[in-house]
């Protein structure tokens, strides 16, 4: 990720914000601390990458009302619940609103800092598939047609055959859509592709050894 990762502590008892705030220091990661939800609904920004670590009853807004309002959000981010009365109702519902988990209080740091870093990696994996869904997202239709084609393992000549289209044309598109995509290689487009559209990418091109030139030859 291009910024810090922050951990976001959202907890009505200060001594919890501190507790976690340091442990989350002591692991190498950044930390920021708010009293309730909606303290930290006014200042979250979306495009900030990190995680979230909330106890499930504080004043005013619960953490899993918290919870509800990130899932609706473009941006969900990967939440740690915290709390001593959470049964398995209340751990399911939270899971289906982006927990990671959910920890019992007191929990060991251990187990608190192996959630983190496990809610960090998934944010990290939801961001890059928001950003290979935006960049498919500036591709032309008849740019896709080509990469869709492209990443089927189709050859040069066989997809301009296919949409009645000139060699010279693929090529163009061809190149338009590596470049809007910054794939440097049809192997790394295979793997962006994958990550969002798996479906498009068939398993014998995705496991084989052959180059580029090789799949694109006329």
């Amino acid at each position: 990720m291009s910024q810090e990762a922050t951990v976001y502590v959202v907890d009505d008892d200060p001594a919890v914000r501190d507790s976690v705030s340091a442990l989350v220091n002591s692991a190498g990661l950044r930390a920021q601390t708010f009293p309730s939800a909606e303290a930290f609904l006014a200042d979250y920004k979306p495009e900030q990458p990190g995680c979230l670590v909330t106890d499930l009853r504080m004043l005013g807004m619960s953490g899993l009302d918290l919870l509800e309002t990130l899932a609706k959000s473009e941006s969900p981010l990967p939440a740690i619940l915290i709390s001593a009365y959470a049964d398995v109702p209340v751990a399911v519902r939270a899971i289906e609103k982006g927990a990671v988990t959910v920890l019992e209080k007191p929990c060991r740091n251990d187990q608190l800092v192996q959630a983190i870093h496990k809610a960090l990696e998934r944010n990290a994996v939801q961001r890059t598939e928001q950003d290979i869904k935006a960049r498919l997202a500036t591709l032309t239709p008849e740019e896709y047609e080509v990469m869709q084609r492209m990443v089927a393992g189709k050859l040069n000549k066989v997809i301009a055959s296919e949409l009645l289209i000139s060699l010279r044309t693929v090529e163009t598109r061809r190149h338009n859509a590596m470049e809007k995509m910054k794939a440097e290689s049809l192997a790394e487009l295979v793997a962006f592709v994958l990550k969002v559209h798996p479906e498009l990418c068939p398993t014998p091109i995705v496991e084989s050894g052959i180059t580029d030139d090789e799949k694109n030859a006329n």
